[in-house]
């Protein structure tokens, strides 16, 4: 209703940040807190159903998470998952709220032993050399056209 009513007020295009919910589930997490991100996913509307909601001609372009990133969701750690081990910065995504001790624990302690070991850093460890990581965060522009038109994805 609310995506809707934004494009009956407004004229121009519409622009928001969301995640797709399709894409959520291919971020390293998912090994270890499936829990939290299948959380994470049924919190956002999927993309089809943004677009059926702003209509007109629009666009989806993935979002740059940039390596430093300091907002609190869970991909701005893409490459440093020793950020994840700090309850803070679990606290900080609200998915993590969703979910019991027990999925928590599990997770800290699979985390913590395969950061010791070296099995995150030989699956993963091409993280943390990327300057930036596209994953679920993106982009979608609606612009009001006088006819239908389909959405364009960009990711």
């Amino acid at each position: 209703a609310g995506l809707r009513e934004m494009r009956r007020v407004t004229r121009g295009p519409v622009v928001g940040l969301t995640c797709d919910p399709e894409r959520v589930g291919d971020f390293w997490l998912y090994g270890y807190a499936p829990e939290v991100l299948d959380t994470e996913a049924h919190r956002y509307p999927s993309i089809g159903m943004m677009a059926a909601a702003l209509g007109g001609c629009g666009s989806v372009r993935a979002v740059p998470i940039p390596w430093d990133c300091t907002d609190g969701f869970n991909e701005a750690y893409f490459g440093r998952p020793e950020m994840l081990l700090d309850p803070a910065a679990r606290q900080a995504c609200s998915a993590w709220s969703f979910v019991d001790d027990g999925v928590r624990e599990r997770f800290t302690t699979r985390l913590r032993a395969d950061l010791d070991s070296g099995v995150w850093d030989e699956r993963f460890g091409h993280l943390r050399r990327r300057s930036f990581h596209e994953g679920s965060l993106v982009l979608v522009r609606a612009t009001p056209e006088s006819e239908e038109e389909q959405f364009h994805g960009g990711t």
